[in-house]
């Protein structure tokens, strides 16, 4: 009789395929470091065997707090064998945000590198620590993974103030690969440039993703231009994932060494916080179309990645295209479909779905309807597509990350000398959006750099206000209800 959940197809299976079908194909590559398939699996099940006689098995959660490196992706894929979820730690929390983050998940093992053992030290967390770069022990372990098992915790911000723990699925992880695959038609051959944070998808997921299909993966601690114009030199890439803040770095560094890809699919994201000329330039260069994408860590690159702006050009239209293995509704404030070119929220559905929020029952109540998961966004239906409305829930998008403004109010009315304070977005050249404080003071010894030192101690460096401004409290524009209106603040300040 057939072990039901044995047999379950499941991320570490994928990719345990990949190595009996071509052992000595080059998986892992880290400057002079390359591992291949066989070395991969190898490495997988030693570290698996590591965690198993640890006492953790499936279903438990152990959190990473590292840098970019080889051994992270290795510990997720031996963990994806077991059945256990990652929570992928930010290391650019503050302490007590960390602190949340892993008490949350009740995580029962910390793995550390050596570069965050000061912070882990820091933390005095009851629970034991292990080094990334020591893990492994002889021994054979069972591949116990099922198809909805978690695979990974990534943190998104959070409406309330404190982050939020989105559990995505081994199901959820193998859809998303096929998604991009389809829309980019990207092949084994096209490796994935992991620069981006591993506590974020653009690090993770879409690494683990080419390591499925057969690909090859880079993994660069950080953005690093030089680095990224060697592997793009060196290896065909599908997706060259960068975020708003990298494009100008990038291409300047490829006109100044002469750099011709080997091959890209696609390059970028979010087109919509991009200097149309950015666009055309980065495209150009890379001789690959611009991803004009919308998605979120809960959804993966769905449900509106499917278009393209072709090489060079600068687009005439933003309008996002669908994307594959995902349903989508735009649901008025009356709860029905919108009609014509009314907006609309987006309600999505499909396997790319994520699995819910950690221990967040409200939270979940509130963002699932029916199996249709509501992403806070609105659009409207064109002739050319979906057009970005804006957002139902206030978010500011610097720079490739999401930042809420509860999470920094939370910090500002915390302290007695602000009497009330709301934190909007402004545009920025650089980052897209920058979040702005606007504060009304009890006490005239609040200034600016006090307000800098109170989010330094709480707050991670991306989510600090890049300006303050104080006003009198009656300044505040309210609603009826007495609420601060955040669009005419916006407008107020400029």
């Amino acid at each position: 009789m057939i072990d039901p959940v044995a047999e379950a197809t499941n991320v570490y299976s994928l990719i345990a395929m990949r190595a009996r079908s071509r052992p000595d194909a080059p998986a892992l590559i880290a400057g002079p470091t390359r591992i291949s398939y066989a070395e991969l699996i190898a490495t997988a099940d030693a570290i698996a065997a590591d965690l198993a006689a640890r006492g953790i098995r499936r279903g438990d959660r152990v959190a990473i707090l590292s840098e970019n490196r080889i051994e992270y992706t290795l510990t997720q894929i031996a963990c994806a064998k077991l059945g256990i979820i990652v929570a992928c730690q930010n290391w650019r929390l503050a302490l007590p945000e960390l602190q949340h983050c892993i008490g949350l998940v009740e995580a029962k093992l910390l793995i550390v590198s050596e570069r965050y053992k000061a912070s882990a030290d820091a933390l005095q967390l009851d629970m034991p620590v292990a080094d990334i770069a020591s893990l492994g022990a002889s021994g054979a372990t069972r591949c116990v993974a099922e198809p909805e098992d978690g695979l990974l915790i990534i943190y998104t911000s959070g409406t309330t103030g404190l982050p939020k723990a989105a559990v995505i699925s081994h199901r959820a992880e193998i859809a998303r690969m096929c998604a991009l695959r389809m829309d980019l038609n990207i092949g084994p051959e096209d490796g994935y440039v992991a620069w981006a944070p591993m506590f974020h998808m653009g690090g993770t997921e879409h690494l683990l993703a080419a390591l499925m299909s057969g690909a090859h993966g880079i993994v660069i601690d950080g953005f690093d231009a030089e680095l990224i114009c060697d592997a793009i030199a060196e290896w065909r890439i599908g997706w060259l994932m960068l975020v708003p803040a990298t494009i100008e770095p990038l291409t300047s560094r490829i006109r100044a060494r002469g750099i011709t890809p080997k091959g890209i699919r696609a390059v970028g994201c979010m087109a919509d916080l991009v200097p149309s000329g950015e666009v055309a330039d980065i495209s150009r260069l890379t001789r690959a179309p611009y991803l004009n994408s919308f998605g979120a860590t809960e959804t993966g690159m769905p449900p509106l990645s499917g278009g393209l702006i072709a090489p060079g050009s600068v687009p005439a239209s933003l309008d996002k295209q669908l994307s594959s293995l995902c349903e989508i509704r735009l649901i008025g404030p009356d709860g029905t479909e919108a009609v014509g070119d009314e907006p609309g929220e987006a309600w999505v559905r499909g396997p790319t779905l994520f699995s819910g929020y950690w221990a967040a029952e409200a939270a979940n109540a509130q963002c699932f309807v029916d199996g249709w998961f509501r992403m806070g966004d609105l659009f409207r239906k064109t002739a050319d597509g979906y057009a970005f409305v804006g957002r139902s829930k206030y978010l500011i998008k610097s720079g490739g990350e999401n930042i809420y403004p509860a999470e920094i109010e939370r910090v500002l009315l915390a302290d007695p000398r602000v009497s009330d304070a709301i934190v909007v977005r402004r545009g920025d050249d650089r980052w897209g959006e920058v979040p702005v404080a606007v504060i009304a003071r009890l006490d005239e010894s609040l200034d600016a750099a006090a307000v800098e030192t109170m989010c330094r101690a709480q707050l991670a460096s991306y989510k600090r206000p890049r300006d303050v401004v104080f006003v009198a409290l009656e300044a505040f524009p309210r609603s009826a209800s007495g609420k601060i209106v955040r669009e005419e603040v916006e407008k107020m300040i400029g």
